[in-house]
């Protein structure tokens, strides 16, 4: 006689122990809800776990790039540096796991393969890689935004005798390049990090690029403890700004047309913030990601300090994007980025001239050439926001799959809700501010936003909650609508879904600004869920507020 072991049942379970799925479970573990987190890594930290490879660090600062939620976590930390390297980020997120009991309802090393939906109870079944079934009310996808890695498509690379290391999936035992050939596939953000600490150690470096990034300094260093402690002072009013404002960050914006200035105002205001480092530049002014002739003014100003960076005008020229508006690709934050092409061991192939033919055992075959290789690092980016989530068979109403609504392009309430999909959350999902803003502020506000919604419900007696069709049409529209006034659609990128093959070319993060977004959602619990189908016990629908919209609110400009 066989017996079936019943499902563990929870309230919720969260997919991720990186920082948003720390948060949540602190949060609904708070609020009393019974939470089971369930982890691939062997640690928590999510993006922070497995990116490892040497210089990646943060490129947004490290005090902006933390936890708002406990004021004694926020004083009692410090940051070494300004832009926080990895292992920091990682012990951080350790201290904060340990320091608030998180890892006795965290089940490491486990994947979870597929979400269904039982309509006749109303919550769903969650079965993971190792065979076991949870029942939960809730399911919160707290998988990231940059957390599936690609391997380029490249003939022959299974054949390579050397070692290849993928950026993303970094060893967790120290790499010595000294002595060594070495291949570098990829200028994103990745590369950007990685070259100048291979170029420092390796015999050779040859850097195989497609297009080239827009980068600037980061200016990075020691944070200095008077700093530290001024904005440790003044917490409350910087985190508050940060969630006001269009990136999450705690700079006051300028509503300013680059056009409103003289070219000599206007060369000095993007030299003063080139001189701060990092995103800094981007809210020089309000039209530089709207108008075509105002990103080429800044666009030609980094140019510019590219070329002043490297000692070889043509080589320099090579790296000076021309393809697409500056930041409508993720722009990159460096140190010593373009420096270590002046290296004498440092050599760059532009595959757009010369394009890779095959990888070889002992190479890479490319416009005619062999290049000798003794190890390759491929720094070749993520299937970015959807990977996660298309990674696990999510079914809903009527056996509907997640996979299949989104044939054609995700869509979301919000980047937080789906219709059909009832107590389904995606923290910082498609169509949300989420990469184009600092994602730490959007991760707070989604968590929270979910939280207060698990407690609603509880409150009211109501056990499902989704969007309706209608709601999630509107927002869909709006987030459309916007894409197609900024620029960001003229670049073929992972924020259109560019660097995956077959993958929809649809703008993935929503551009209107964290701080707008915040005033809609805010809006939206205000009014009683507007846009959300919420349910009791028996199924019926007890309430439905229709969607407002979104294009037109009072004392808002349409503009981005």
């Amino acid at each position: 006689m066989t017996t079936t072991q019943p499902a563990a049942r929870y309230d919720a379970v969260v997919v991720g122990a990186g920082i948003a799925g720390l948060f949540q479970l602190y949060r609904l573990r708070e609020l009393g809800f019974t939470v089971q987190v369930i982890e691939a890594g062997s640690d928590v930290g999510g993006t922070w776990f497995w990116n490892r490879y040497p210089g990646a660090r943060c490129d947004v600062e490290s005090m902006v790039y933390s936890y708002s939620w406990c004021e004694e976590l926020q004083q009692e930390w410090s940051w070494s540096e300004r832009y926080a390297p990895q292992p920091e980020i990682l012990r951080y997120l350790q201290h904060v796991t340990d320091r608030f009991d998180l890892r006795r309802d965290i089940r490491f090393d486990t994947r979870v393969t597929s979400a269904v939906l039982d309509e006749t109870t109303s919550r769903w079944n969650v079965t993971t890689d190792h065979g076991g079934v949870l029942d939960a009310a809730f399911v919160i996808m707290a998988t990231g935004c940059l957390s599936v890695p690609r391997a380029p498509d490249i003939d022959g690379l299974e054949r390579f005798a050397g070692d290849v290391y993928q950026t993303a999936l970094w060893p967790h035992q120290p790499v010595d390049f000294g002595g060594k050939r070495v291949g570098v596939l990829g200028t994103g953000s990745s590369g950007v990090q990685v070259i100048p600490e291979i170029a420092a150690q390796a015999a050779h470096l040859t850097v195989f690029m497609r297009t080239p990034a827009f980068s600037v300094p980061s200016w990075n260093g020691p944070l200095d403890p008077a700093v530290e402690r001024d904005i440790k002072a003044h917490y409350a009013e910087r985190r508050q700004l940060a969630r006001e404002t269009g990136g999450g960050t705690p700079w006051h914006e300028r509503p300013v047309s680059v056009f409103d200035a003289t070219p000599a105002e206007r060369e000095a205001e993007f030299e003063a913030r080139y001189r701060v480092g990092g995103f800094f530049l981007h809210s020089a002014y309000d039209d530089l990601f709207t108008e075509t002739e105002a990103n080429e003014i800044v666009s030609d100003f980094v140019r510019d300090k590219i070329r002043g960076r490297v000692s070889d005008p043509a080589l320099a020229e090579e790296l000076c994007p021309y393809e697409y508006p500056l930041a409508t690709k993720r722009m990159c934050i460096d140190t010593g980025y373009y420096e270590a092409f002046n290296r004498p061991n440092v050599r760059l192939v532009n595959l757009k001239r010369s394009p890779i033919e095959e990888i070889t055992p002992t190479g890479i075959r490319v416009g005619g050439e062999h290049v000798e290789l003794d190890a390759l690092v491929l720094a070749t980016g993520f299937d970015a926001m959807t990977g996660a989530l298309d990674a696990v068979e999510i079914r809903g109403r009527g056996g509907w799959s997640l996979r299949d609504k989104w044939a054609h392009g995700p869509r979301t309430y919000l980047g937080l809700g789906h219709a059909g999909f009832p107590n389904l959350f995606s923290i910082t999902g498609p169509s949300s501010p989420s990469v184009l803003s600092n994602v730490m502020v959007s991760i707070e506000q989604h968590v929270e936003l979910i939280a207060d919604v698990l407690r609603h419900l509880r409150e009211h007696g109501l056990v499902s909650i989704e969007p309706t069709p209608e709601a999630e049409d509107a927002w869909v529209e709006h987030h459309r609508a916007l894409g197609d006034a900024s620029l960001y659609p003229r670049a073929n990128s992972w924020y259109m879904g560019a660097n995956v093959p077959g993958k929809p070319r649809v703008l993935l993060p929503y551009v209107g600004g964290a701080g707008r977004y915040r005033k809609f959602c805010e809006r939206i619990v205000e009014r009683g869920y507007e846009g959300f189908s919420l349910r009791g016990p028996d199924g019926r629908e007890l309430a439905v507020v229709p969607a407002g919209g979104f294009a037109h609110d009072e004392g808002e400009r349409d503009a981005l």
